[in-house]
């Protein structure tokens, strides 16, 4: 089972049908889901008129750019209960096609394809064989908002539901259940932001190495990510930037937590990646995909209660901005009047001014250690 594999159903599922169709047409196919990533493929002779570019560069990296998905799309195929004959674009280099859409219960799964020399074909009958992929994808995608609802519980459930729900997770993953996991915050999240229906979450098949997604109110979306190893990330960091790319809200980041073995203590590396994007979304250096690993001192401010502490209320009103913005760049800068006024481009007796008016505002002596501290990590937390 490769990275892109779902947690149920079965590859070769997939490449019987694809099979069966391509016997059927007497053509080579290819199966994508509703996304145009390469689900399965049949085999292609030498012969160079069974390939385009398109074609090629679809079974190669197992995806196609955006600007071929758009080209395709337009001819309706979203919407198309039957088959869709698409032109070629000879400038292009994409050749004539047929393309087969994968349905069940009038939701689009994917697309058959294979490419249109203009022979008559039975398409009637590979429909009927697309539809029993359409049911296959259908209860994959059932399966995976199952497991997407047991890992919300074990991350955010009381102690005898989040039991219950390591049993599922633990019979669906199988023996990789006590392998090496991560988990990946996005937020915000908002289906509504996305290109999926505003009722669903992202494929998991289109998410690397995800096992489960979820969502959890008010801190974004989860992913539980597989690695290959306690000691690359790497994986998660691929799945946080897919996931990323996928929704249009600006300003989204993502987390990735301590890496875990087995998922007992899943919960913790919720919090853990919950708090990294909560930094990375404050702080864009951090971003946009930020390890709790690599936070610093936002790992103690992420676990502050939420509110706005009240020696910065004041300082924090819009009047106030450059101030607070002052204030902030001079902590930064270790409270090293030089450096701060170089970071600004203001002059040091203007940096003195502003900061005597943040004393007034807050009530704190920035001659004081404690106070600078204080300032700083509310200054920090504020963001957040």
């Amino acid at each position: 089972m490769s990275d892109n594999d779902p947690v149920r159903g079965d590859y070769s599922d997939y490449q019987e049908l694809v099979d069966e169709v391509s016997a059927l047409l007497g053509a080579p196919a290819t199966l994508e889901d509703r996304d145009f990533r390469l689900i399965a493929f049949c085999a292609h002779d030498s012969d160079a008129s069974a390939m385009d570019p398109i074609r090629t560069r679809s079974i190669l990296t197992r995806g196609s750019t955006a600007e071929v998905r758009a080209w395709f799309e337009g001819f309706g195929i979203a919407r198309a209960q039957a088959p869709v004959r698409i032109p070629a674009d000879p400038e292009a280099g994409i050749r004539a096609r047929i393309c087969l859409p994968v349905r069940h219960r009038g939701v689009v799964y994917g697309y058959v394809w294979l490419l249109d020399d203009g022979r008559a074909r039975p398409l009637g009958a590979a429909m009927a064989v697309a539809a029993r992929i359409g049911t296959l994808l259908a209860a994959e995608a059932r399966a995976g908002a199952d497991l997407g609802l047991e890992l919300q519980a074990l991350i955010t459930g009381p102690r005898e539901r989040r039991e219950a729900a390591e049993y599922v997770l633990r019979a669906a993953l199988g023996r990789s259940a006590d392998g090496p996991f991560t988990l990946v915050c996005v937020t915000p999240w908002d289906t509504a932001d996305t290109d999926e229906d505003s009722d669903a979450l992202p494929d998991v098949r289109g998410v690397p190495g995800a096992a489960a997604l979820c969502t959890v109110r008010d801190d974004g979306l989860a992913a539980l990510i597989r690695l290959r190893s306690a000691d690359v990330v790497t994986p998660a960091r691929t799945a946080a930037s897919r996931l990323l790319e996928s929704v249009r809200a600006r300003g989204a980041a993502a987390g990735v937590g301590e890496v875990r073995r087995g998922l007992a203590e899943l919960a913790d590396a919720w919090r853990e990646a919950s708090g990294a994007a909560r930094a990375a979304h404050a702080q864009p250096r951090l971003g946009p995909v930020a390890e709790w690993s690599n936070i610093g001192p936002y790992r103690l401010l992420t676990g502050l209660p939420t509110g706005t502490d009240r020696t910065v209320v004041a300082l924090l009103q819009p009047a106030h901005a450059e101030l607070a913005h002052t204030a902030e760049v001079f902590l930064d800068c270790a409270g090293q009047a030089g450096r701060a006024a170089a970071a600004l481009a203001i002059h040091r007796q203007t940096l003195y001014y502003r900061l005597s008016r943040v004393e007034r505002l807050t009530g704190l002596d920035l001659d004081e250690g404690e106070d600078r501290l204080l300032l700083h990590m509310a200054l920090k937390a504020a963001k957040l």
